[in-house]
């Protein structure tokens, strides 16, 4: 059985601390978590329902019951979903090509979040789909999804720790000169263009992206690429601007690649992150999917 409850063993210099204080800044609760929790009568004090400035002793034993009935406006679906790893904080979803992350006006059904939603509903849970990581539609891969706030509170932080690190392998159009490197280009949005396209401007948010060459092959390279930022199109934007644009990408690379595979070769291979509730590192990785292979076959 799932357990929805976390518990704090107050340590040695954590007495004499008001219970919101330690939420805040010792477990770095975010305030909006606290409050919920709070109101809701979800926070208790050695199994007491306990006020915020509850002046915490030595030994006690804080716990919050992380679930509550929540409703989102996604309506679940029944779809063949590859679930990579699932506990009662974290979900880790193989996501296919072509498959949109999230209910927008163009894509009302269909979406990843759909077959999350329905997924938790034939577990039993009552969790609504709260995304860590997003991917473009037609790029493939590893999605991490917090089931409660309090799982979403801890990735979304942790994104920017050494600990967290998210993968992907792309194939690329030439061969690269530098076998290894890092790619340290701001990316813009233009206002005066249609569309979601980013280019590399000054102007830009500052975008870092390091890459190591798998394989050097007759049409191309197979690239591993770990980002350190994560913007829109980080690294399809990136890859076209030193000259090695990712094959299929309609984009951003300007060939014709229709015979070769029918959307970007970029799949979200590996994510390494420490776990919201235990702080153990996890560490997933997927294969290849099946077009990615073909157009290896094709370009070696």
């Amino acid at each position: 059985m799932h357990s929805n409850k976390i518990f704090f063993n107050v340590e040695e210099g954590e007495q004499g601390l008001k219970l919101r204080e330690y939420l805040r800044k010792n477990k770095k609760f975010s305030g909006r978590l606290i409050k919920g929790a709070a109101l809701d009568g979800r926070i208790e004090v050695n199994d007491n329902r306990t006020k915020l400035n509850y002046i915490l002793k030595l030994h006690d034993i804080v716990s919050i019951d992380l679930a509550k009935e929540e409703t989102q406006n996604v309506e679940p679906e029944k779809m063949d979903i590859d679930i990579v790893y699932e506990d009662e904080d974290v979900l880790v979803a193989n996501k296919r090509p072509g498959m949109v992350v999230h209910p927008t006006k163009s894509y009302q059904s269909g979406t990843l979040a759909n077959g999350l939603l329905y997924h938790f509903r034939e577990e039993g849970e009552s969790c609504i789909v709260r995304l860590v990581s997003r991917l473009d539609m037609d790029t493939s891969g590893l999605v991490i999804v917090g089931k409660n706030q309090f799982a979403h509170m801890c990735l979304a932080r942790d994104m920017k720790s050494e600990d967290f690190e998210k993968s992907y392998i792309a194939i690329v159009h030439g061969n690269m000169e530098n076998k290894r490197g890092t790619i340290d280009l701001p990316i813009y949005r233009p206002e005066n263009v249609m569309g979601i396209k980013r280019i590399i401007d000054d102007r830009g948010q500052k975008s870092i992206t390091h890459y190591n060459v798998l394989e050097s092959m007759k049409g191309g390279d197979i690239v591993k690429l770990t980002l350190e930022t994560g913007r829109t199109h980080q690294i399809r934007v990136h890859l076209s601007s030193i000259g090695y644009p990712i094959y299929g990408d309609s984009l951003y690379c300007e060939y014709d690649d229709s015979k070769y595979i029918n959307r970007q070769a970029l799949h979200a291979y590996r994510l390494k992150f420490p776990h919201p509730r235990t702080g153990k590192v996890v560490e997933l990785e997927t294969d290849l999917p099946d077009d990615m292979k073909r157009l290896i076959d094709k370009i070696s």
